[in-house]
């Protein structure tokens, strides 16, 4: 077997540690080190972390403590099967006692060492925090529908969305995925919103789960290193209709269901799904909403027609029966009056 001399101490070894044999080099040896003293700069507000100068989200406070001792910690370069165990213990809530425990194969040998660090919390603004504070947004969102007044729920749900993907881009590490603040007025809400590209991200998932269109225009707002600063107005309009309005479109009475990529609804007389674009729906005219459709006794049902009292005159008249119609006779059911005449709706479920 080939072997050599160790330079310190002139024993044969058939291998050399870092130009010694393996007693030499494991008389001074550290499996692991970490400074005395570690700070942790946590954002006050949001409880983000600072590493190396950068604001990133994190989970709670332990995590962070158990981070930043790991991210510290120094396992020497020829260390395998690493084993680190962290266990921190709240002194104050700026200050915590951290015991690590590493084991590790070296050398065809298991290495065991414990070390104690203590970890002070620095609590600062972060970068997102210091510009909600000082008012900071790049977009305005403006929320409004064509032709009407957004109705309350539509607006929750809009912002619902806007919180959500907020939510999402923050996870992903955009810290400008905030709303400054926002201002109600009665066509809809204004948003100010940190970033255009959040912004933009709004807008299509509003329009894609709710229906309508965006467009956006740009103005300048002034130069900061020699660069030209814009400001982005986004005007998102919901559409003209909401679902379950009847509506005259083309001839035919259509209930609209859902509103989205595409608009979907039934044929009030015929029952026949209608599927289509807001585009295609130009022109349409609000007939009636479901919740204000005027209701009348149905007097019998023979084959495919009903008999019903006219709400206005209460005569009895005869009309079609809608598919999936599930009402029974003696019961009062919701009619609308169109120039095709008068027109039971089916149950809104169906």
């Amino acid at each position: 077997m080939n072997s050599t001399v160790c330079p310190k101490c002139g024993n044969e070894t058939p291998k050399l540690f870092q130009g010694r044999c393996k007693d030499c080099f494991l008389e001074n040896f550290t499996l692991a080190e970490i400074a005395p003293v570690l700070h942790a700069k946590i954002c006050a507000s949001c409880g983000a972390r600072n590493i190396r100068n950068k604001w990133i989200n994190y989970g709670n406070l332990e995590d962070i403590v158990i981070q930043t001792a790991e991210d510290a910690l120094f396992v020497h370069e020829i260390a395998e099967d690493i084993e680190i165990y962290v266990n921190p213990r709240e002194l104050t809530p700026h200050l915590y006692r951290v015991h690590i425990e590493v084991d590790a194969m070296l050398l065809d040998e298991i290495f065991h060492q414990e070390l104690d660090t203590e970890i002070r919390i620095v609590r600062e603004s972060c970068d997102m925090c210091s510009r909600i504070s000082g008012g900071y947004f790049e977009a305005i969102l403006q929320i409004r529908a064509t032709n009407r007044i957004p109705a309350e729920e539509e607006m929750k749900e809009c912002i619902n969305i806007a919180n959500d993907v907020m939510a999402r881009m923050r996870s992903k590490g955009d810290r400008l995925a905030f709303i400054t603040h926002s201002l109600d007025i009665k066509e809809g809400a204004d948003l100010y919103i940190g970033s255009s590209n959040v912004c933009r991200h709004i807008c299509k998932e509003i329009v894609s789960r709710v229906g309508g269109s965006f467009n956006e225009s740009e103005s300048l707002q002034g130069r900061k290193d020699g660069k030209d600063i814009y400001r982005i107005t986004f005007s998102l309009r919901l559409p003209e209709f909401m679902p379950h309005d009847i509506i005259e479109h083309k001839g035919r009475v259509i209930e609209v269901r859902k509103f989205g990529k595409n608009v979907t609804g039934v044929d009030v007389e015929t029952g026949a799904r209608f599927i289509g674009t807001s585009d295609e729906l130009e022109g349409a005219t609000l007939i009636a909403k479901r919740k204000d459709l005027q209701k009348t006794m149905l007097v019998a049902i023979e084959n495919n027609d009903l008999l019903v009292l006219d709400p206005d005159t209460y005569e009895t008249v005869t009309i079609k029966k809608p598919v999936m119609f599930t009402a029974e006779a003696g019961t009062e059911i919701p009619v609308i009056k169109t120039e095709k005449g008068l027109l039971a709706v089916a149950d809104k479920s169906k």
